[in-house]
């Protein structure tokens, strides 16, 4: 079973992608700020991580370069309200998988996910 972390500090927004996820056969866990993250990361081995940018405590690209930094080569999909053409030309310092702007049918998340996980 694909085990998927969910990093958004909105509540609901972590919570409607969560339940959707499960219903779909993945197991799922949630942090809702980076450093919670980066800390989950050390216990748990992810097969895919669902990033926000704009999180309390420590920002998304800071997840992100500690990531790296440490070698996790873990696929990223950035989840965020910051336009995809500006993410882009930093994203792709940090290997970032994939990107959805917020807000955004669930579908279209789902169809991202499917791309780097199989069902399971």
């Amino acid at each position: 079973m694909s085990l998927i972390l969910i990093v958004e500090d909105e509540p609901r927004l972590a919570a409607f992608m969560e339940k959707g996820l499960q219903k779909q056969g993945f197991k799922t866990l949630v942090a809702s700020d980076g450093e919670q993250a980066l800390s989950i990361t050390q216990t748990e081995n992810f097969d895919l991580l669902l990033l926000d940018l704009g999180l309390p405590v420590m920002d998304g690209w800071s997840v992100l370069q500690q990531l790296r930094s440490q070698g996790n080569r873990i696929p990223v999909i950035v989840v965020s309200a910051v336009d995809e053409k500006e993410l882009r030309t930093k994203g792709k310092q940090y290997n970032v998988t994939e990107y959805i702007t917020k807000p955004f049918r669930f579908q279209d998340l789902l169809r991202q996910v499917y791309q780097y996980l199989p069902k399971s």
